[in-house]
């Protein structure tokens, strides 16, 4: 790129503001494609956003790295988690390979070194990515080969446990706030066609990522297997019981409920579920897990005793 081999703060401000500004015109919570990545246009250039081969991208002209990434994987089995904030409240980001000094691993070090803001691209389906910025690194776990990842400012760590107890649980909402939940959303969302699986409303506006164990729960891991999309009313009576899925993935309602005479979102929102066939999505991998489904019905049907 002609003019910018000086890497001027200047420049690298522009860029990364330039870059944060196009994300931004995409939505609170920008979905993007690789091809669209790779287009990106600064000063009148084409210059993207992602490597083709690499996580890490530093384009010719910035000081540090301006975006890392994590694959999308449809194995729950070797699905990173990445995105799971630690007891400290920070993020991991591994290194490529495991030699520190290797080129890509240096340019996030330098931008941690210079407090310079990142975009951290999830993978959310195939060449398919949830954009999150700014995020910060602000410390190195070098025998986990691995940086630590700040959803929120950056600050100034000698171990990662600095800051009181206050702190590390703020850090680590927040990073679920940010990072973890608007990730879990954007993959079931994608695998679901963005509509209810129990009704097949398609306002987005209206669905939500609804744990099959819930959120607490041991296995109640933030995969696609273990959610369903599922719209407000039926995400609500699902989490209270009043709702079911059996093993078979059809909806059961509780008596009590069938028994009972309302208006017309009782009659056609929860009492005409019944006997409804979940649609869930077209990957084997996604589909709902077979022994989270069992443990979870096994859940309403001591509810509904």
């Amino acid at each position: 790129m002609v003019g910018v081999s000086v890497r001027s703060a200047e420049y690298d401000q522009r860029f990364r503001d330039a870059a944060f500004a196009w994300l931004r015109a995409r939505g609170e919570t920008p979905v993007v494609t690789r091809a669209e990545l790779a287009g990106f246009v600064f000063g009148g250039e084409r210059v993207p956003l992602v490597d083709p081969n690499r996580g890490i991208r530093r384009p010719a002209g910035l000081r540090g790295a301006v975006s890392i990434m994590t694959t999308y994987s449809p194995s729950d089995a070797s699905a990173p988690y990445e995105d799971v904030p630690g007891e400290d409240g920070f993020l991991r980001y591994k290194y490529r390979g495991t030699d520190s000094g290797q080129a890509d691993n240096r340019a996030v070090r330098e931008s941690m070194e210079l407090r310079l803001p990142m975009i951290w691209f999830y993978g959310i389906g195939p060449g398919t990515y949830l954009a999150t910025f700014p995020v910060y690194a602000v410390a190195e776990e070098a025998d986990r080969h691995q940086f630590l990842v700040s959803a929120d400012v950056p600050v100034d760590l000698t171990e990662t446990t600095a800051g009181s107890a206050i702190e590390r649980e703020y850090r680590r909402m927040h990073a679920y706030q940010r990072v973890h939940q608007p990730v879990f959303r954007a993959r079931v969302m994608r695998a679901y066609d963005q509509r209810c699986a129990m009704c097949s409303l398609r306002h987005v506006s209206l669905l939500d990522a609804a744990h099959i164990l819930r959120d607490r729960h041991p296995q109640g891991i933030a995969a696609v297997s273990n959610g369903m999309a599922l719209c407000k009313i039926h995400h609500a009576a699902y989490d209270q019981n009043i709702l079911g899925i059996r093993p078979d993935l059809v909806v059961q309602v509780r008596n009590d409920i069938l028994e009972e005479f309302d208006g017309p979102m009782l009659r056609h929102g929860l009492q005409e579920m019944a006997g409804v066939r979940l649609t869930t999505p077209r990957a084997r991998s996604e589909k709902p897990d077979h022994h989270a489904v069992e443990e979870r019905y096994e859940e309403f049907l001591a509810a509904s005793r």
